[in-house]
């Protein structure tokens, strides 16, 4: 299935997510944080794929289960979409610079969830939200995905560097999801 809708419906949060990976690189986010709809606009179009994603969330208190809560379902939707892996690329990676930032994402869709998160922003926020949100964000989409990443970035702006992210992690994810055009699962296990 490539095409996947989800609804999660917590105390904290309300999400919609509906995703399309083989998309045209359209999204429709709103989840109540500017800068992390942004972030996911960014993700989304560079990636190529479509997303709706409506949230819900205990604004009030903070961002926090807002941002943690789109991870789970995001990543639940691309576990759907990596299913037994027939068939999928699985590995891939983007290094994508912005001004004077760098960021590198390595992805392997092969089943483990791992984030290895190297790189540090300057402020203790960004966009108005708390700076280490986002790599909890990273860290709950892998482990729901089932996806090892690597996430390595730098530069001086810190909003360069976040978006710098979000734009490679969405070029490697739709790349690792490209159907290959081989049959089976790419594993010398026989699958994931």
């Amino acid at each position: 299935m490539r095409k996947i809708e989800l609804n999660r419906s917590t105390k904290e949060t309300e999400i919609v997510v509906k995703l399309t990976i083989d998309g045209t690189g359209n999204g429709t986010i709103k989840t109540g944080i500017p800068f992390f709809d942004h972030m996911l606009h960014a993700m989304v179009k560079h990636g190529g794929f479509d997303l709706d994603c409506r949230v819900v969330g205990d604004l009030l208190v903070d961002c926090h289960h807002t941002v943690e809560d789109t991870g789970i379902v995001l990543g639940d939707a691309i576990k759907q979409v990596i299913g037994d892996g027939k068939g999928i690329r699985r590995f891939a990676h983007a290094i994508i610079p912005m001004d004077e930032s760098i960021a590198q994402v390595a992805l392997d869709c092969g089943g483990r969830g791992y984030l290895v998160y190297d790189g540090e922003f300057n402020g203790a926020s960004v966009g108005g939200i708390q700076s280490d949100i986002f790599e909890h964000f990273f860290y709950t989409l892998c482990t729901k995905a089932g996806i090892t990443a690597h996430i390595t970035f730098s530069g001086r702006n810190d909003h360069h560097q976040c978006e710098a992210v979000f734009k490679a992690f969405g070029i490697a994810l739709a790349q690792a999801l490209t159907m290959s055009g081989k049959k089976g699962v790419p594993s010398t296990k026989g699958k994931f």
